[in-house]
């Protein structure tokens, strides 16, 4: 029998996480993304740590890049 999959398991937790750990504010986050392109707002930084905005594989890629992370550090401990 297959498990069953939850469809929309949230990162934010992580994300907030891991932003913390590299001691940045979402202030900061959202001017370090606008300065690689992305037009993306402090408050979008929050929505997305709550849960309640959808993330482009683009800016996960970007953050990445920005937190010196793993994609298992993004998805580390989701009940799936």
């Amino acid at each position: 029998m297959s498990a069953i999959i939850n469809q929309d398991v949230s990162i934010g937790a992580n994300l907030k996480k891991l932003r913390r750990s590299n001691g940045l504010s979402q202030e900061e986050v959202a001017a370090r993304l606008q300065v690689m392109g992305f037009s993306i707002s402090r408050e979008i930084i929050s929505q997305m740590e709550r849960g309640r905005h959808h993330i482009k594989v683009s800016i996960l890629l970007a953050m990445k890049e920005i937190y010196h992370a793993s994609f298992d550090d993004f998805f580390q401990d989701l009940k799936l």
